[in-house]
């Protein structure tokens, strides 16, 4: 948390506030934040350069400035993004400060101080460091069943730590994983490499319907995640079964329980989504 719709809103947001406009100054208060550089190295690097695109890979936040440099933001657990006017009063938690032609500021603020900040010089070595981290994006083109069929193929891990796992799937956490399980019927801890082709079909729509609805809610504000003014997003209201834990089910009535699968907190509907038989002796 957040996730790739919570990014997504972010960037949306961001984009049109940011492109074209320079940075004037800017303060890194934390060394965490851009370790193992230097706070004065990211400093020296983005200080009056003009910004020129904002985008988003999986869960990352990517400012591209003038000169092929790029600033590779992640929020991490409790990171958010303020936009805000020069004179305004800051917020605690203050980890960067970045102060814009126009007089506004965008402020990184981080309760826990997981956040990261890394400056890439070059395309070339962007691209390096999202193939080595990212897999594919699920609302791209490529996710695909048979992208999914692919990957799966042979695996015993259970089909949320699959989802779990950026170098596969970029952008899915654990609230979307759980969304996703539910709309496909598919039970967390079955193994991934175990699921036939219509449900591997049922799990991709799953994900990009629940990431899809996601984004059109503007994130979901459940911890510290905000918008770039503060505002909270409104996905929670419209969770199915995560957080529902001795609720009903919507689809069926039966009642909602939480359990542990790839070391989250996680939620089913034990009837809808049936849990896999343990292997015969």
């Amino acid at each position: 948390m957040p996730e790739l719709p919570e990014v997504e809103t972010i960037c949306r947001q961001l984009a049109p506030a940011l492109e074209g406009r320079r940075i004037e100054a800017i303060e890194v208060r934390d060394e965490r934040w851009s370790m193992p550089a230097p706070p004065e190295a990211i400093e020296d690097a983005l200080r009056q350069r003009e910004i020129e695109r904002v985008w988003r890979r999986g869960k990352y936040l990517v400012l591209s400035l003038e000169d092929d440099v790029h600033l590779v933001m992640h929020l991490r657990m409790t990171g958010n993004l303020l936009l805000g006017e020069g004179d305004a009063e800051e917020p605690g938690h203050l980890r960067v400060r970045m102060d814009l032609d126009d007089g506004r500021r965008l402020l990184f603020v981080d309760v826990r101080r997981f956040g990261t900040g890394d400056v890439l010089l070059g395309s070339d070595a962007v691209a390096e460091f999202f193939a080595s981290r990212l897999g594919v994006e699920p609302l791209d083109g490529d996710f695909t069943a048979d992208a999914l069929r692919a990957m799966a193929r042979g695996r015993k891990q259970p089909v949320k730590a699959f989802l779990l796992n950026q170098e596969r799937i970029a952008g899915v956490g654990n609230i979307y994983a759980d969304e996703a399980l539910f709309r496909a019927r598919i039970h967390p801890l079955r193994p991934v490499g175990t699921l036939k082709r219509t449900q591997l079909e049922a799990l991709r729509e799953g994900v990009v319907e629940a990431l899809e609805l996601g984004i059109d809610s503007k994130g979901a504000s459940i911890d510290d995640y905000r918008h770039v003014d503060g505002a909270r997003g409104s996905f929670q209201d419209r969770f199915l079964v995560h957080l529902r834990a001795g609720e009903p089910c919507p689809r069926c009535g039966t009642m909602i329980e939480k359990m542990r699968a790839a070391g989250r907190g996680t939620y089913v509907c034990p009837n809808c989504q049936r849990r896999p038989r343990g292997r015969r002796a």
